[in-house]
């Protein structure tokens, strides 16, 4: 990539809007940019946390893994976002595993590199402070929803959390313009493909959501909300455990 473009795209990352031309040209001088494959590792669990990262292009999902091996997504991640950045405050291993789901262009900075730069930009500092602490919260409603709700529950809650950060209003719904396949959808609610997929087919048959060309529009948010405060006691679908092949029951 040449400079010029890449100084642009800079530019552009919601955290440095602020910054003046010396100070993103610093940042091209500490920073390189790497192409990543579709479903290449970036980092793993138990990696150092030397380097933070700046998603240029591309979709990066954030997991663990388990000890028996399954997957839990924290998140998925689109174009200008930042990760990586808890090694800004932890100097511990890596704690997740950093996966691209497309091919992705990052940008690369150095931890200590970072960290000066933060000592001498405080509005900068803040910026990043803020954001550990939004990360934080999204992790720890994820656990919540895991331990607290039931599969549809937390389906619903989080078609309402993609439609807060991606929706786009139409004047039938709420598109959520964020490419996710139905695997993706059950490794962030933490249950089996087959189950994700029959409840967004009832959410369908109910007029609750439309899905086309791979999209999820919500036509009804507030029914959705319902069965995410859990107001909807009874729902008509048996989870299947993700171990299993078994498809998931329609009762």
């Amino acid at each position: 990539m040449k400079r010029l473009e890449k100084i642009w795209y800079l530019k552009h990352f919601d955290i440095f809007k602020d910054l003046t031309d010396r100070e993103i040209d610093v940042i091209d001088r500490i920073s390189y940019m790497k192409h990543y494959k579709r479903r290449e590792r970036i980092y793993g669990q138990g990696d150092p946390g030397d380097l933070v990262y700046l998603l240029k292009e591309g979709r990066v999902k954030i997991y663990k893994l388990s000890p028996d091996g399954k997957e839990l997504t924290l998140a998925v991640l689109e174009n200008g976002e930042i990760f990586g950045e808890m090694a800004l405050i932890d100097e511990g291993p890596r704690g997740t595993i950093a996966e691209t789901l497309d091919d992705s262009d990052i940008c690369v900075i150095r931890r200590r590199d970072f960290e000066m730069l933060l000592k001498k930009k405080p509005d900068l500092a803040l910026h990043v402070t803020k954001l550990i602490g939004l990360r934080r919260r999204e992790i720890e409603n994820q656990l919540e929803n895991l331990v607290f709700r039931n599969a549809p529950s937390r389906l619903a809650a989080l078609l309402m959390s993609l439609a807060e950060k991606y929706g786009v209003r139409d004047s039938q719904g709420i598109i959520l313009n964020v490419k996710l396949s139905q695997q993706e959808l059950a490794n962030l609610i933490g249950t089996a493909r087959e189950t994700t997929s029959a409840l967004l087919n009832e959410f369908k048959r109910l007029g609750f959501i439309d899905i086309r060309h791979r999209r999820i529009k919500i036509l009804e948010q507030w029914q959705l909300k319902k069965i995410a405060d859990a107001k909807m006691k009874e729902f008509p679908i048996k989870e299947v455990d993700r171990e299993e092949d078994s498809e998931a029951v329609v009762q």
